[in-house]
């Protein structure tokens, strides 16, 4: 046991470049075993062609757009600082278009002093672009520590993917647990991060540049901005991407932009609304077992423990919790683990 938190000390700094390579080799395991089997004596080779295929098909997309959202955040907050954007002028025309009655409700609820609720609001925004703004900044500043980490990453997903049919079995004997118990929580983990990628991940993409699309075709700046907005919140189970393009389409029906109003429901509803529907059984294949309010927990939780990584790392945890506690539960009932399942 010291030994393993030595070992997890000395390579923390590189924590998430280990997570995020564990992640994608676990996702393109299928990928690498098809190409092996053209290759079957070509390890290596497999591997490679492997990760040429993610770096080409997943990362090389994902900075350009995490570079476009960043230049259009920067722009937002510019805009802010020059007074082209006023929030509490936005602010200031969805309430006055409000009904009369909706109107006196907010004011007795601590929202009728509108120019403290202005200030809060102008207040919060503000900080979070300028927060936001910083973290480019200093994504900028400690680009030589992002390639370090970067190389590692695509470094370990190598051998991962080559080696993993071996590691994976190997690290479920190792577990101080019973064989059975090791191999269903094994079976767990690769469910629930599979799940978690492949479903909520690739849907909330999907739901995003859908909004993108939308808030593109109504005519609202910041678009990308917004749709990565929207997939952020489409990860999380009773709220989704309704969260965004709600206010958004009640600011636009306030302020008398009825067209483009009825077209962000319309999208929001019947094409944004639906995606979730149609692609996540497609993407998921099967249920996780983990009822909505938790994975709306421990995704916000793990979101704020550990950034982006608390996407993947919490719903596993809440998983791996439901599953431990299952099996203390069948083994002081005298049942065999996972008879249950096998039922």
């Amino acid at each position: 046991m010291l030994i393993t938190a030595g070992l997890i000390l000395i390579v923390s700094g590189f924590a998430g470049a280990l997570l995020w390579a564990a992640l994608a080799a676990l996702l393109f395991q299928p990928l690498f075993q098809r190409l092996l089997r053209r290759w079957p004596t070509r390890r290596n080779i497999a591997a490679t062609v492997t990760l040429l295929i993610i770096t080409v098909a997943v990362v090389i997309p994902a900075l350009v757009l995490a570079s476009l959202v960043v230049e259009q955040a920067a722009g937002v907050y510019t805009q802010m600082r020059s007074g082209q954007i006023n929030f509490a002028a936005y602010f200031q025309q969805v309430h006055d278009a409000l009904p009369i009655r909706l109107r006196d409700a907010l004011d007795h609820a601590g929202y009728g002093s509108l120019e403290r609720a202005q200030a809060r609001l102008s207040q919060a925004i503000g900080s979070s672009a300028s927060q936001l703004a910083r973290r480019a900044f200093s994504l900028g500043a400690n680009a030589a520590a992002f390639l370090l980490a970067f190389g590692v990453g695509l470094y370990v997903t190598f051998f991962l993917l080559r080696d993993g049919e071996h590691i994976g079995p190997a690290v479920v004997r190792a577990l101080p647990l019973e064989p059975s118990v090791a191999r269903r929580v094994a079976d767990k983990f690769v469910a629930v991060t599979r799940a978690t990628i492949k479903g909520s991940g690739v849907v909330a993409l999907v739901q995003g540049a859908l909004g993108a699309i939308t808030f593109w075709i109504v005519g609202l700046p910041a678009a990308l901005l917004w749709g990565v907005l929207m997939a952020i919140a489409a990860l999380l189970p009773a709220v989704g991407p309704a969260i965004i393009w709600g206010p958004v389409a009640v600011y636009l029906l306030a302020t008398g932009a009825i067209w483009q109003a009825v077209v962000v429901v319309l999208s929001g509803v019947l094409v944004i609304g639906l995606a979730d529907n149609i692609l996540r059984p497609i993407l998921v294949g099967r249920d996780t077992g983990l009822p909505d309010w938790l994975v709306l927990v421990t995704t916000l939780g793990g979101i704020d423990a550990l950034g982006l990584s608390g996407i993947v790392i919490g719903p596993l945890v809440g998983a791996l919790f439901l599953t431990g506690w299952a099996v203390l539960t069948e083994q002081r009932l005298g049942e065999p683990a996972g008879a249950e399942e096998a039922q």
